[in-house]
């Protein structure tokens, strides 16, 4: 997915379009660093609160120094990784089920 335009941060809404063009909101929740990789973790603005899957995706330089990228994290080891750090942050703002 490629960003292409990031609302403003006080609501820290996110729409990202994938190749296609379709776009997608999301709710920012965090910027993990992790092995020298940066990954957003985002929350899609349709989900329910209740049942609410987070999309983890890599940071990557954009094709000018103005802009970012977002691409699929293929690796189930890093994403497990990235999301632990990302739950032990936030381990008292939200109910994490396992």
């Amino acid at each position: 997915m490629e960003n292409n335009n990031i609302n403003d941060e006080i609501t820290n809404a996110i729409t990202l379009y994938d190749e296609d063009g379709n776009a997608a909101e999301f709710e920012f929740l965090d910027l993990v660093e992790y092995r020298g990789g940066r990954f957003v973790v985002l929350l899609p603005k349709d989900e329910s609160e209740d049942a609410a899957e987070v999309v983890i995706l890599q940071v990557i330089p954009g094709a000018d120094s103005e802009t970012e990228d977002y691409i699929s994290v293929e690796d189930e080891n890093v994403l497990n990784c990235v999301f632990e750090i990302f739950k032990q942050k936030f381990s008292e703002d939200f109910n994490f089920v396992d």
